[in-house]
């Protein structure tokens, strides 16, 4: 799929949700399509102190629609027939679109007052990956990345090798007043009157949020894929780059086992090579999915001090929800059509 054809199918996506039924998923029969195999899809937009107090009912209900959409328009694509990577792509999109999230539009600000974008996806079926890091005025890092996947012969790349390569690539850029939310601004403000200049790390906010997004889908065809972006943490320093754009750590896909997409403290999702460690715990001990993402999600990254949470999805469909923190904004359609929407723990 080139380019223009790619920018046209995340156009479509946009009402493409809208053709589920509302609370429930439409069986592959309904459009006509038999799939070869089951199909699903999970999706994350951020880990961490995430209370019913700290949302108002209007925001929890225009989180909850946007995660909706987006998860049911990566879905729509499964039903098609289309592939994984394209599902992801399509979710992700959206994510980054919208004005909730730390990805795209959404981002946080570095310590200078800037946006500096990172972004990755994976192919499970030739274990191909490509990523971006450091990147600014990029309205969608994930379609860059895929970008660098598709027509380069690198994995990541960076800053403005990055941006002038999306350029000749006719990756869409955007002002800087598009990326600009009061929100973010005032999370800045925070973080900068509460952290220490010196330090290595600067959490989001005082309130420890750890914000990403992120897909996982398994197509007809029983090929799995991953894709994470994310705006990095707010009052970064020093060319900082987290665990979302490396291939092993914040995303990984392999048919052989399974798909991840992580958000959380990166440092040590870095550390510990979250997404790569629990497919080989699938691969090669032969671990369930679930308790593969337990293992390492809540007990090893417990251990070091690391917070956060995972997506993953195996090649029989099975669908993990991981997390260590108080919430996670999350949603997935699995094999059986069943669409979730979570936000909190309880959910």
């Amino acid at each position: 799929m080139n380019l223009k054809h790619w920018q046209l199918l995340c156009m479509v996506t946009l009402g493409a949700w809208a053709t589920v039924a509302a609370g429930q998923a439409p069986m592959a029969e309904s459009a006509g399509i038999e799939p070869v195999k089951p199909v699903a899809i999970a999706l994350h937009a951020g880990a961490g102190t995430i209370n019913k107090s700290n949302l108002d009912a209007d925001t929890e209900k225009e989180i909850r629609t946007t995660l909706e959409q987006a998860v049911r328009a990566g879905y729509a694509i499964l039903l098609e027939g289309g592939s994984s990577l394209d599902a992801v792509v399509a979710s992700v999109t959206l994510l980054e679109d919208s004005p909730h999230f730390n990805a795209g539009k959404g981002a946080v600000f570095n310590a200078q007052g800037q946006h500096e974008l990172d972004a990755s996806i994976m192919d499970g079926s030739e274990l191909q990956a490509g990523a971006v890091a450091s990147v600014k005025n990029i309205r969608n890092p994930i379609l860059l990345a895929r970008q660098v996947m598709l027509v380069s012969p690198h994995v990541m790349l960076m800053g403005e090798g990055a941006e002038a390569f999306a350029r000749d690539n006719g990756i869409v850029f955007e002002d800087d007043d598009y990326f600009f939310t009061e929100r973010r601004w005032q999370q800045l403000e925070k973080a900068r009157a509460n952290s220490d200049p010196q330090a290595h790390f600067v959490s989001e906010t005082p309130d420890h949020w750890l914000s990403t997004v992120g897909a996982v889908a398994l197509d007809s065809k029983g090929d799995l894929a991953a894709a994470t972006s994310t705006g990095g943490t707010t009052n970064k320093r020093w060319g900082r780059v987290g665990d979302s754009p490396i291939i092993g750590a914040g995303t990984y896909a392999d048919n052989r086992s399974c798909a991840v997409s992580a958000t959380g403290h990166g440092e040590f999702f870095i550390r510990a090579t979250v997404a790569r460690d629990i497919c080989a715990r699938v691969q090669l001990q032969g671990k369930s999915l679930q308790q593969a993402a337990d293992e390492v999600v809540m007990e090893q990254l417990v251990e070091m001090g690391g917070d956060g949470g995972i997506i993953a999805l195996d090649r029989e469909g099975n669908i993990s929800l991981t997390f260590n923190t108080p919430g996670m904004y999350r949603a997935s359609v699995d094999a059986n059509g069943e669409v979730f929407i979570g936000i909190y723990k309880e959910d």
